[in-house]
């Protein structure tokens, strides 16, 4: 390849396209500054630590920040997204963020802007979603440092919001009640096409300044997704009844209750899916020629990923972890309350080597080890009020990393053969964590630490926590005993209960 530049920053590294991105741009022989809010989240990264590639901090909210994760790279590849149920306007987000990226570009000498954007017609009603993304094109494209804008529409690949609404839809649903959006007609792209596309165009100067939309050469509707996800999932005939009086909302809820996907983020995407959304400059086919995979291919694709569990990136992946400094005692003193603390204590005959596989494997299909039904009827009801529940699952059933959801908790930190920690993201009157830690002891046994903190939100937190404390005898020493049984381990005491009380730390 006849590249005109050697480094190029991926904004956004984390997210479902950033992160798949980095190991393709490094494919390439360039060096990647892969920029990210969260530290953590871009060390457990599989491509991390590889030649060429260089982890930074930087968020676009904050501009010093922002002007130094950049500052230096000719490229930079702008995938920021603020749709997340954390975000209240997206819209707004979306926009100040972008205007922050128009000045650092500027002021740091940036030569492009790579933006992965929204397909639609801009002379129809656009959905609020589509909307937002046409208006950060025209934001990025108010300053002086030139934009390719790639516009697609629904991305097909495993782990893509899109496709696990459609997914579960219909996996879980033999008859399916639609909105009548079911008939409008898209044209879908396959993850793989979509990230040829963001690499090729490096090398292509034909596109620097220049618009594209992308996308499979085939149109269809979302009906004829369903009918085709069914049949390459080997899956019964669904029977889809469209009705005129789901609106966005009431399906985003709908949504919510049958797939992983958050109401909060389901709802601009059922909005945009009333918008016709269809390639009307395929300029970029002849420019980048590749094989676009068609819609029955690249599900057939997506599912052969998830068969194997070679799940890269998820939807689920993308978002700030929430700060827990109140969680351990070495951090410093906050500003008053109480945290309550459960921690307990087993000791067993092994190595943690033997223990840490049952440690990383918890949760998703493997369940908590003991009284799984107690953590599906607290996942109900979490979904009930608008949580995540436990559908999200985990993305690999043996590891997981910083920043991955796991079921309704997010893997804060992981130290490998010693220490998994977990924030809670259910829906909870105050805030929680949960922490796995093994210790190995000098006579050959080994100690497994859990330690369960939770900080309450006022009146109903600490009632909160005082309703559930009789069951955590039962869950958290049943969870303890299944990790003994599951690394094939024998107990030599406990588990015990350290401390079971509020503190001030």
């Amino acid at each position: 390849m006849n590249q005109k530049y050697t480094s190029v920053a991926v904004l956004g590294a984390t997210g479902y396209i950033g992160a798949r991105l980095v190991p393709k741009l490094l494919e390439s022989g360039l060096k990647v500054r892969a920029i990210g809010r969260n530290p953590d989240k871009l060390k457990g990264r599989i491509w991390s630590n590889s030649a060429g590639v260089e982890t930074v901090f930087g968020d676009v909210f904050d501009m010093d920040s922002l002007e130094q994760a950049v500052s230096g790279c000719e490229v930079v590849y702008y995938l920021v997204h603020s749709m997340n149920p954390n975000v209240g306007d997206f819209a707004e987000a979306d926009r100040i963020a972008a205007k922050n990226m128009v000045e650092v570009a500027d002021r740091t000498g940036v030569r492009r802007i790579i933006f992965l954007a929204g397909l639609g017609e801009e002379n129809v009603d656009l959905s609020h979603h589509l909307k937002s993304r046409r208006e950060v094109e025209q934001v990025l494209r108010s300053g002086n440092v030139p934009v390719t804008t790639l516009r697609a529409a629904m991305i097909i690949g495993s782990g893509s919001a899109s496709f696990e609404i459609l997914r579960y839809l219909v996996e879980r649903l033999p008859v399916m009640v639609t909105p009548k959006w079911i008939f409008t007609e898209c044209q879908p792209i396959a993850v793989r096409n979509v990230l040829h596309y963001l690499v090729a165009c490096l090398d292509c100067p034909e596109t620097v300044g220049e618009t594209y939309d992308i996308g499979t050469e085939e149109i269809v509707t979302y009906c004829d997704l369903m009918r085709i996800y069914a049949e390459e999932a080997g899956l019964t005939k669904r029977l889809i009844i469209p009705v005129p009086v789901l609106t966005p909302r009431l399906s985003s809820y709908w949504i919510h209750l049958v797939t992983p996907v958050p109401a909060a983020l389901a709802r601009p995407l059922a909005e945009g899916l009333r918008n016709p959304v269809l390639c009307k400059d395929n300029r970029i086919r002849e420019l980048i020629p590749q094989k676009l995979l068609d819609c029955r291919q690249a599900i057939r694709f997506a599912l052969e990923k998830l068969r194997l569990q070679q799940v890269e990136t998820s939807w689920t992946d993308a978002g700030a972890v929430a700060p827990v400094e109140w969680s351990t005692q070495e951090d410093p003193d906050w500003a008053g309350g109480t945290i309550f603390k459960d921690d307990r204590r087993m000791l067993v005959k092994g190595t943690a080597e033997k223990l840490w596989p049952a440690v990383m494997g918890i949760g998703g299909k493997t369940g908590w080890y003991y009284a799984d039904w107690l953590w599906h009827l607290r996942g109900w009801m979490d979904r009930l009020i608008g949580g995540p529940g436990l559908g999200r699952g985990r993305r690999d059933p043996a590891e997981v990393q910083a920043g991955d959801a796991l079921d309704f908790w997010r893997v804060l930190a992981v130290d490998p053969g010693h220490r998994l920690k977990l924030v809670a993201e259910m829906k909870l009157p105050g805030e929680a964590v949960l922490e796995l830690v093994l210790t190995e002891c000098v006579d050959g046994t080994t100690e497994v630490r859990q330690c369960a903190r939770y900080k309450p939100r006022g009146l109903l937190g600490l009632l909160y926590w005082y309703s559930v404390l009789p069951f955590h005898n039962l869950v958290f020493v049943g969870m303890l005993k299944g990790i003994a049984r599951a690394s094939g381990v024998e107990i030599v005491s406990g588990p015990t209960t350290l401390s079971l009380q509020g503190e001030r730390p």
